[in-house]
C-alpha cells in the first residue's frame, strides 16, 4: 500500500526547481498559506510540524549550491544532511558523488518529501525519522540548513553539532542571517544571494552564508 502521506504531499506540490539550483527538482509549495492550512485540514490535528519540507530555504538552496560547485567536499565521503526538509541538500551531495547519503528529518511528512524528491532526481539517499541529536558521528560531513531560527533548536544543534566538528567530522551551515547563529568558531566559505518569497521571509533576496563550523 502507498504511503498516503506521500500522496498528500503530491496533492499539496508542484514539482519546480530551487532558484539558486536549477539543476534540482523539488515538490514545492506553490502558495504557503493554503499549504499550512490544508496540512492541519488533512490530519485533523492541531499540532502537525509547520510543513517546512514545502519550500526551498536559503540556506538549504545555498548549502546545495555549494557542494554541487564544490564536489570534493563530499565526494566519496558518508554525508548527512540533517533536518532536511525537502531533502534539497542530500540530493546536492548524491550528486556530487557522495560515498553514502543520509537525511535525517522527525516530520513524517518531510519524509515522504524526501523520498518522492530523490526519486525524481534520481538520487540514493537513505532516510532518517530518529532524532540524531546526541549521537555520536557515522558520518564524515554533516550539513544543516536553516537551523538556527530559534534558540531551543540552534543550542541543542549546535551542541551536537560543535562536538561532532570536535571529533573530526565536516560541518558545514547554511544560514542566511537567522537569529540565533552563533558569531564564533564559524569560518566563512561562500555567500549566495538567494532569492526568496516575502511569504517565507522579510525580503526578496537573502544573503546566505555557507560556513564551516569549527572545533572548539
Amino acid at each position: 500500500m502507498s504511503d498516503p502521506r506521500a500522496a498528500f504531499v503530491r496533492g499539496q506540490t508542484v514539482l519546480a526547481a530551487a532558484a539558486l539550483v536549477p539543476e534540482i527538482r523539488l515538490h514545492l509549495a506553490t502558495e504557503v498559506t493554503p499549504l499550512w492550512r490544508a496540512t492541519e485540514a488533512a490530519l485533523a490535528a492541531h499540532e502537525v510540524p509547520p510543513p517546512y519540507w514545502a519550500f526551498a530555504w536559503p540556506g538549504g538552496q545555498a548549502l546545495a549550491r555549494y557542494v554541487l560547485d564544490h564536489p570534493e567536499v563530499v565526494r566519496g565521503r558518508r554525508v548527512l544532511d540533517f533536518a532536511a526538509g525537502s531533502g534539497l541538500v542530500a540530493i546536492a551531495a548524491a550528486r556530487a558523488q557522495a560515498a553514502a547519503v543520509a537525511a535525517a528529518d522527525i516530520d513524517a511528512h518531510a519524509a515522504a518529501a524526501i523520498a518522492l524528491n530523490a526519486a525524481a532526481n534520481e538520487a540514493a539517499v537513505d532516510i532518517l525519522t530518529a532524532d540524531p541529536i546526541g549521537l555520536p558521528s557515522a558520518w564524515d560531513v554533516v550539513l544543516a540548513g536553516d537551523v538556527c531560527y530559534e534558540q531551543p533548536m540552534a543550542d541543542r544543534t549546535l551542541a551536537w553539532l560543535r562536538m561532532l566538528a570536535a571529533a573530526g567530522t565536516d560541518v558545514l551551515l547554511g544560514d542566511p542571517g537567522r537569529s540565533y547563529r552563533p558569531h564564533d568558531g564559524l569560518a566563512e566559505l561562500a555567500r549566495y544571494p538567494v532569492p526568496t518569497s516575502l511569504e517565507l521571509e522579510t525580503r526578496t533576496l537573502c544573503d546566505t552564508t555557507v560556513w564551516r563550523l569549527l572545533p572548539q
